[in-house]
Parts: C-alpha cells; structure tokens; sequence
C-alpha cells in the first residue's frame, strides 16, 4: 500500500500532525508535544490496523476537508460530524469510531468536532520524516508534521506501507470521564496557604479563553502565594499536567507542548491518567480537583491502560451489523418490474 497519497483541499481549523511526542529531549529544551489524548490516539490507530501510538491528524473544532489521490482507509476517534463526497455525487456518513474506505477521487469532509479533540488515523501511517524521534508538530519550534506548521490547503500527505484493509467498528465508544480531576501535591506546596489549597479541592475552576496545546489557563478562586515564600522560584522543570500559578493567582495547568522549565510555584500535578481529559477541555468548562496518593496514582495509571486494551479488544469487523439507516435510506425498488406484464 505504499505509495498513496491524500491530499488537504481545506483547512479553515488549525490541525496538526501528532503521535505520541519526542520524550528524551526536554533537558536540551525540547517539549515532549504529542497528542492531547493519547487514548483517543491509540483507538483511531487501532480501527485501521496501525501500531497504537502512529502519528495522525489531530483535530479541534472544525475538521478538514481532504481528498483520497488512491485508495485509503480511515478512521475518527471523536464526536464529530463527517461525511464522504464520491465522485457520482452521492454522500455517504462517516461515523465516528469506525473505520471507512476512501477511493480514488472521493472527498472526506470533518465539519464539527464536538468532542475537546479528535484524531483521524489513516491506515499505514503518515510518511513524514520523523523529528527526534516524533512526527508530532511543535509549531512554535517548527519541528515535526509538515514544516513544523498546521496543515495547509494543497498540502500533499503520504500515507506509509502496512495497515489493514479490514474495516472495524468500536461498540460501545469511550466518553470523557466526569468529576474531579485527580491531582498530586506539586513541588512548591509549601510556597502556597492552606487556604489556597482548600481552595483548589473545593472550589469551581473554570477553563478561559487563554487555552490552547501548551496549557489552560483557569478562572476562579484566587490561589494565594505564602508572603513567606513569595510567587517566583528559581526556574526548574515542569512537565504536563502540572499546575503552575503565577503571581495574579490565576492557575495554569501545562500541557503536551508546554516548556521544559517555569520560574511559577506549583501547587499541584494532574496524575497521568487524566491527562486525556485536560486535552479534551475546551473554554468555558468547569473543573474541580480532588487530592489522590501516590499511590492511587499508579493504580489509576494501571487501570486505564487496561480500559484502553479492553476497549481495543472489543473492536469488531465493520460488517458485523447492517447499517440500517443507511439501509432504508437508498432507493432499493428503483426500476421494479411486473414479471408477469407483457414484453
């Protein structure tokens, strides 16, 4: 299957090539970037055939519009709104959580994402030349995808070899987990109140419009600084997920690309296995946290890997049910004739 190529007809909506990030590099100043939702990742790549943790298109809010210059297949992880344009002019859904076949000259086409993100996998991967390791793009940087950039009108993508033709289809798909996030006490507790952190377990945060892949920045309840300590440190690592506030109070939350070292206390870590929920949050979303152990972090950890295995295992063939509404949407009596009517 080598040798294909989809071509990007429309891209009114930043979306950028992501797999599983370039870890390794963050001493030499290089962020880890990758996908918001790695899970999410892992079952798009999944419904194609393609090793969990292949490079795909990450999607938010509107998706693109793109055309198969030879066959393909593909699938959507995410709430989104997709459809294919064949070449007779007939359209056909693309749902999401299964995977579909794109010919010669059709036109897929992502409007909403209604889900925080989205990814659309392709089968045999992206044939991009990988940066340290990782395809993902880190645009500030340049590194990664095409050019370093969000994909482009004209742009031309090569798929690589490998994947499966077998079209699958994911029961029962996952939805974004609710209540609180779970989070560990970070690095500088001691530089915050205790009234700032009873604050952060009880209170209301919600997602502003300054958000975006390097991290989200909260409004609510001030978190006051300890005047003993004051409100900058020595700059020292940061990593995704954990919870930096600056001198106004106003919490930030890290994520895929953000810096490798920050000079702002931090209060808290978000634990790794709700990560997937920070890159699903949009603006105006509410969120609250509640304190977990170490040790609860590492079962938590544990168990979502195992939720993500079981959720792969329970893909299906794509055929193993009719689609009905598609079914009693088409024509199927056109032309009917009486047998026993004369010639």
């Amino acid at each position: 299957m080598a040798g294909q190529v989809i071509e990007i007809l429309d891209c009114p909506m930043p979306v950028t090539v992501q797999d599983a990030g370039r870890p390794g590099y963050r001493h030499l100043g290089v962020p880890l970037s990758g996908a918001l939702d790695a899970e999410w990742l892992a079952l798009a790549n999944a419904l194609v055939g393609n090793p969990l943790t292949t490079a795909a298109l990450e999607m938010r809010l509107l998706g693109p519009r793109l055309r198969a210059v030879n066959p393909v297949s593909f699938a959507i992880a995410g709430q989104c709104e997709a459809y294919i344009d064949d070449a007779y002019g007939q359209r056909r859904d693309a749902r999401s959580w299964n995977s579909h076949y794109l010919a010669t000259g059709e036109t897929l086409v992502v409007g909403k994402v209604h889900s925080g993100v989205a990814y659309l996998a392709i089968a045999g991967g992206l044939g991009l030349p990988p940066v340290l390791g990782s395809r993902s793009t880190y645009a500030r940087a340049g590194l990664g995808g095409i050019d370093g950039r969000a994909l482009q009108a004209g742009d031309l993508l090569a798929v690589g070899a490998g994947g499966t033709p077998l079209l699958l289809r994911l029961p029962q798909p996952p939805q974004v987990a609710g209540g609180p996030l779970r989070v560990v006490p970070g690095p500088q507790r001691e530089y915050f109140t205790d009234a700032a952190w009873t604050r952060l377990l009880n209170e209301e945060f919600t997602v502003s419009r300054e958000a975006d892949r390097m991290g989200l920045r909260l409004d609510g309840a001030r978190l006051d600084h300890d005047p003993a300590y004051g409100a900058d440190i020595v700059s020292d690592a940061v990593t995704p997920g954990v919870i930096q506030v600056p001198g106004d109070g106003r919490p930030i939350i890290l994520l895929a690309d953000c810096q490798t070292v920050g000079g702002y206390p931090k209060i808290a870590a978000v634990i790794g296995a709700d990560l997937p929920r920070l890159g699903q949050a949009l603006p105006g979303q509410i969120l609250r946290f509640v304190e977990v152990s170490m040790a609860q972090a590492l079962a938590a950890r544990r168990a979502a890997a195992a939720t993500l295995a079981e959720c792969i295992a329970s893909m299906v063939p794509g055929g193993a049910e009719l689609d009905l509404d598609a079914l009693y949407a088409a024509n199927l009596i056109d032309g009917v004739i009486d047998a026993e009517q004369a010639n």
